[in-house]
């Protein structure tokens, strides 16, 4: 079951006419969109990534569509950082949208990400002040052995 236990990150997301489909919801290309700019804003927000140092690319995203999402629909995206590695991690998110001032869950979502040195052209460890922000904002609910006391 999906919940937003662990989850110590919420920003809100503007629905645009231009994202509804014919079937009058989000069309589920959208759903990318919304995750990166939850992402983006988590980074800014949270992590205070260095884009000038170290880039990101993301290498695989997941959806898992639960309810549909409609034009006048109060959505929010919950971010967490939910796995660290080396020069990788993976960024999980939770869309919500507000019913009668309850949230409902409708979508979830994974992206595993890349430290990346486009100087370089190539993959680099995650920098360690980004590293711990991560590691200091998500604990204890990261799942990554790394984090484990």
């Amino acid at each position: 079951m999906c919940t937003i236990e662990g989850y110590h990150y919420k920003t809100s997301i503007p629905i645009r006419f231009a994202d509804i489909d014919a079937f009058g919801h989000v069309n589920n290309a959208t759903y990318l969109t919304y995750f990166e700019i939850a992402r983006s804003v988590y980074w800014k927000e949270i992590i205070r990534w260095d884009w000038k140092q170290v880039g990101i690319i993301v290498r695989k995203s997941e959806i898992e569509y639960l309810k549909p999402i409609l034009l006048n629909d109060e959505i929010y995206a919950y971010v967490r950082t939910c796995r660290i590695g080396n020069s990788s991690f993976d960024v999980e998110y939770i869309l919500v949208k507000k019913i009668n001032g309850k949230e409902e869950i409708c979508t979830k979502g994974l992206t595993s990400c890349v430290a990346y040195d486009y100087n370089l052209n190539k993959t680099v460890p995650v920098p360690a002040y980004q590293k711990n922000k991560m590691r200091d904002f998500e604990t204890p609910s990261v799942r990554s052995p790394e984090f484990q006391v």
